[in-house]
């Protein structure tokens, strides 16, 4: 009989605690005070105060769904500690928690996003030049400055998708730029280059002893069409003929140079035109795949080719012509223009 009422005893026990166990689960309430800081850009360290919050098991950023990575051992009943995800979508937005019961909750926050270019209307500068930055996150930068220095790059407009500036002097022969917002900085993928420290080839005009040397017939000043400056050059290539663009005839020595650069306004197709000098492997003008470019058609595009891959002093030192070379054009006549051709050291 006693066997049998400490058997008895021993259940109801067991019921007991099972019973106030589940009673302390079901009168969990889990809520939330604040996160802190309120804002942040990705990768933040952000702290969530509250009370039952212990067992949750999952952090979404609202915007795009974005999953926050987290380690469960850290919670406290009433602290959580999260970063906010590299891939979490700028904007005010609910940060949302569930726990290991479904329960949801949730806490409004703002991610931050860094300032990022995607396009710029030109990559050259002169003291003075306004330039538009295309992009996201830029209505609220504060500040833009040459990489590594102190030297402040004057914000004339900026909206959400925009920044307009304008440039200073520098002795810079180019540089990235560092953007400052709400977030922090970022660096530019995009250099900038300073037009007045490089060797200029033809710019508004032809430079450095250079002159028109162009096969076919000759380069033509053109003060109506251009990419920067008052002017620009163009060459008409005539159809089933094989014609070059070119400029000579200054004797110039290769002075540790890095990149020929150049806008190019294509034809009414797309072409490959071929880039050579006297000192090129091939001879001037020649065709090698290593110096051919594909030019868009109808636009202005940007090149900024290595010298060493173009290898516009692989066989001398010294050359005194440079030429851009097309294959045809078959059916009939085409128009290119080139402007702000220089050499980058």
């Amino acid at each position: 009989m006693k066997r049998y009422i400490s058997k008895i005893l021993i259940l109801q026990l067991i019921a007991a605690v099972w019973l106030s166990s589940c009673k302390k689960d079901d009168e969990l309430n889990p809520s939330v005070g604040q996160v802190t800081p309120e804002k942040g850009a990705s990768n933040t360290l952000l702290t969530l105060t509250g009370s039952d919050i212990e067992d949750v098991q999952t952090i979404v950023f609202e915007k795009g769904n974005v999953k926050a990575e987290f380690n469960p051992n850290f919670n406290t009943d009433n602290a959580l500690l999260f970063r906010v995800p590299v891939a979490a979508v700028p904007g005010e937005q609910n940060i949302i928690l569930t726990n290991k019961k479904g329960k949801e909750f949730r806490v409004p926050f703002n991610v931050l996003g860094f300032a990022t270019i995607t396009d710029v209307s030109n990559y050259n500068f002169s003291d003075g030049s306004e330039i538009t930055l295309t992009g996201r996150n830029l209505d609220d930068v504060s500040k833009v400055v040459f990489s590594g220095t102190t030297t402040e790059v004057a914000i004339l407009s900026k909206t959400p998708t925009t920044l307009v500036l304008k440039f200073p002097a520098t002795e810079l022969t180019q540089t990235t730029l560092d953007i400052t917002n709400a977030a922090g900085a970022a660096k530019t993928s995009q250099s900038f280059v300073a037009v007045d420290n490089a060797y200029k080839i033809f710019t508004d005009g032809y430079n450095n002893g250079y002159q028109d040397a162009s096969w076919g017939s000759s380069g033509m000043i053109s003060t109506t069409i251009f990419k920067t400056g008052t002017a620009s050059v163009y060459k008409d290539f005539a159809a089933g003929n094989w014609h070059q663009f070119g400029f000579g005839w200054n004797e110039l020595a290769n002075n540790n140079y890095k990149y020929l650069s150049f806008w190019i306004k294509g034809a009414s197709a797309d072409y490959d035109l071929y880039i050579s000098t006297p000192a090129s492997k091939g001879g001037f003008a020649s065709f090698e795949s290593n110096t051919k470019i594909t030019v868009p058609a109808n636009v202005w595009t940007y090149f900024k080719l290595p010298v060493n891959t173009l290898g516009l002093w692989a066989t001398a030192d010294k050359w005194n012509q440079i030429g851009w070379r097309i294959q045809g054009p078959d059916g009939k006549d085409e128009r290119f223009y080139l402007d702000d051709v220089i050499l980058i050291k």
